[in-house]
């Protein structure tokens, strides 16, 4: 374990995020809201914290090892939420405990999207986008991006590109090198999240909504800078382009890829290759039919004033949640019958593999269904061979048990902080909400965690935050930390 070269590039890496704290300092100086203070004590604790880290360290090169990544990924996730959480514990706009200045911090970095902070119609400008800014480096990864244009850090990047990518595979890479990967990624994030803010912006937003919202879309993070949320603007346009970019963001970013490479060389939308992606295909008739049912069931109970209002509520609320956003333009927790929990499972589904959405991935719950059907035709030809194929492609057996193996872990773990929010208090139905939209990075819940978590205890914020750094993380890049073996030589 090369713990000299972990301590200096964590260091390196919290010094870097300390510059993420100009921008809202910026604009608390140019608004004069009260928190110049705040954020620039919170950027000089961060960037001393980094340097003192790294300066004893910056001379190590020694290269990182697969193991090596998985910690630096680990504490950095970590120390990085502990640490954006000194500008809510400092602010004097709200007064938060150091559990729910944490929370709000882990949630916006794991593009969560629950909240504890009420009256967002009224709060300065600096905090409401420095809560939208945490979700949007952390939809694609700070990491990656760390990687992309940090290549003084010396080591394999690999290493951490693995260890942070989402999805059941992860060795696949756009480029020949990391750093050309990394780059692209956020090229094509950048250049989502600049189409949105302008067409937000275009639909009616202020330039300050249609930024902040933008960051918040295409990283499927959630939260907003209004307490009605989406809703708050009433405007169907908004609805729609919020609607296209969160089911952007929840797609493989790597089909973004190459669908740019398609138009530059002039073969777009001839070559499109987005519906001959299984997984894509997956994903967007698996929103089509639970859409169209959301839709009929709303219709039936003559839930809004017509047909096109129905299916407008079900359209947007079906993909804000099942991508794990969170966004809402109403009270989907009041609508009739089964829908609102079931939409809470559709987010189980949530994005697809290599995107910012959360959930298990679309990709594992393909694979799941394969597996289920291939026990089946073995009960019934006990002697077949049968592979599972994606596509054309016969998917390793080594993959499919990686998805068995996480669906049975994450299912324990989800049941034991459900064991753990009951015993401290919670009702059962919002026990299970909030562990089910914090574990699948999606945001609100039902009952008592359905508009915010301020009245959850100290003790059950701390464990719905380690829920959506294990869900941010896909859970096994925590869990081998506590395996004995990580630790021998």
């Amino acid at each position: 374990m090369q713990l000299r070269t972990i301590a200096r590039i964590l260091g390196l890496l919290l010094a870097i995020f300390s510059l993420s704290l100009i921008p809202p300092l910026a604009l608390a100086v140019i608004y004069g809201d009260g928190e110049t203070v705040t954020f620039a004590a919170a950027f000089m604790a961060t960037l001393f914290s980094g340097v003192f880290l790294w300066w004893p360290f910056r001379r190590e090169r020694k290269e990182l090892r697969v193991r090596d990544g998985f910690l630096v990924v680990v504490l950095f996730w970590t120390v990085l939420g502990l640490f954006g959480a000194l500008p809510f514990y400092w602010a004097s706009s709200v007064e938060l405990s150091f559990a729910s200045a944490a929370f709000e911090s882990f949630s916006g970095l794991t593009t969560t999207g629950g909240t504890v902070i009420t009256g967002l119609d009224t709060l300065p400008h600096a905090l409401l986008y420095y809560r939208q800014q945490l979700q949007w480096f952390g939809g694609m990864g700070i990491i990656v991006l760390a990687v992309a244009i940090m290549p003084m850090l010396g080591v394999g990047g690999m290493q951490l590109y693995k260890a942070e990518t989402p999805g059941p595979v992860k060795d696949s890479k756009l480029t020949p090198r990391i750093a050309g990967t990394a780059k692209a990624l956020w090229k094509i994030y950048l250049g989502i999240t600049i189409m949105c803010a302008l067409l937000y912006w275009a639909a009616g937003m202020s330039l300050f909504d249609a930024i902040g919202h933008s960051f918040s879309t295409v990283s499927t993070g959630g939260l907003s800078t209004h307490d009605a949320s989406i809703g708050y603007f009433n405007s169907s346009t908004i609805n729609l382009i919020a609607v296209i970019f969160m089911f952007l963001g929840a797609a493989n970013f790597s089909l973004h890829f190459l669908a740019v490479q398609s138009f530059s060389r002039g073969e777009f939308p001839k070559n499109i290759p987005y519906m001959k992606d299984p997984e894509f295909r997956t994903y967007f008739y698996f929103y089509l039919f639970v859409t169209i049912l959301v839709g009929i069931i709303l219709f039936m109970h003559n839930q809004y004033e017509n047909v096109l209002r129905d299916f407008e509520q079900s359209l947007f609320h079906v993909i804000s949640i099942g991508t794990s956003t969170g966004f809402s333009i109403d009270t989907f927790q009041a609508w009739p019958g089964m829908l609102p929990m079931f939409l809470m499972l559709t987010s189980f589904v949530g994005g697809c593999g290599g995107s910012t959405g959360g959930g298990m991935k679309v990709m594992r719950i393909l694979l799941l269904v394969k597996q289920g059907w291939r026990e089946v035709q073995r009960l019934i030809h006990p002697n077949g061979v049968f592979l599972i194929k994606l596509g054309t492609r016969a998917v390793p057996e080594k993959v499919v048990e990686s998805v068995w193996g996480f669906f049975a872990t994450f299912i324990a773990l989800f049941l034991l902080m459900m064991l753990l929010l009951l015993a401290d208090g919670l009702d059962v139905v919002s026990a299970f909400t909030a562990v089910t939209a914090c574990i699948n990075n999606m945001g609100p819940g039902l009952n008592k965690v359905a508009a915010h978590y301020k009245d959850v205890s100290d003790f059950g914020k701390w464990v719905l935050s380690l829920a959506m750094l294990m869900g941010r993380l896909e859970i096994f890049s925590l869990l081998v930390l506590f395996s004995p073996a990580f630790w021998r030589k």
